[in-house]
């Protein structure tokens, strides 16, 4: 989300490729907790935390003559906010981390095998998501109402992931197929559907703007 935020805002950072689960001393010496993302800019001290992060981004780089990815109107904001809760806390606790922990971070882990049952919950509890989604997306045009926001950018950023690894039934979600293939085409993602992970390639489709 903060690399979507970024682009956006064409600011060019540098990257660093860390795995949090390997507890790294050197990131463990700056955020004990090991947890990304971490924002090291210049003589500053680091931004440590995903809100912390975003909210750094949007003080600095947001457009003052136009609107950021923050709403201006309280009412806009707070649904904004609440939205992406729900993605940072909700859909990841009930879908992103485990699909994640089990397809990626096992690979780190020496006989480490992905549990089906586990994969199966994660995969049921992200077709309720995306009913409630496709809800949403039939009466309004983006995450948080009529404008794009951070929402956006956050729910983009988890459907990306999980997408990648073939875990998502666009054919049976085409209201939300309709916002990604929108918010696929924006400039800002490609910085995404660039990626790659080593020994795994992306599900056919991923990188495609008309799938």
């Amino acid at each position: 989300m903060a690399r979507l935020m970024f682009a956006e805002y064409g600011v060019g950072i540098d990257l660093d490729d860390i795995k949090p689960w390997a507890r790294d001393p050197a990131l463990l010496e700056i955020n004990p907790a090991a947890t990304v993302p971490i924002l090291i800019q210049d003589t500053d001290p680091p931004v440590v935390g995903t809100m912390a992060v975003i909210h750094a981004i949007e003080d600095r780089y947001a457009p003052t003559a136009v609107a950021g990815l923050f709403p201006s109107q309280p009412a806009a904001r707070n649904e904004m906010w609440r939205l992406l809760e729900w993605v940072l806390v909700k859909l990841n606790d009930e879908v992103t981390r485990y699909i994640l922990e089990e397809k990626i971070v096992k690979r780190d882990q020496r006989g480490a095998v992905p549990e089906p049952g586990v994969l199966r919950v994660a995969k049921a509890n992200l077709g309720e998501h995306l009913h409630y989604f496709n809800w949403l997306f039939a009466t309004r045009s983006w995450v948080a109402g009529d404008s794009m926001t951070l929402a956006d950018f956050a729910l983009a950023a988890h459907l990306s992931s999980l997408d990648y690894l073939g875990d998502v039934l666009w054919d049976t979600s085409p209201e939300t197929r309709q916002w990604y293939a929108r918010i696929k085409s924006r400039p800002a993602f490609r910085t995404l559907l660039n990626d790659r992970i080593g020994g795994m390639p992306a599900a056919a489709g991923y990188a495609d703007l008309d799938f």
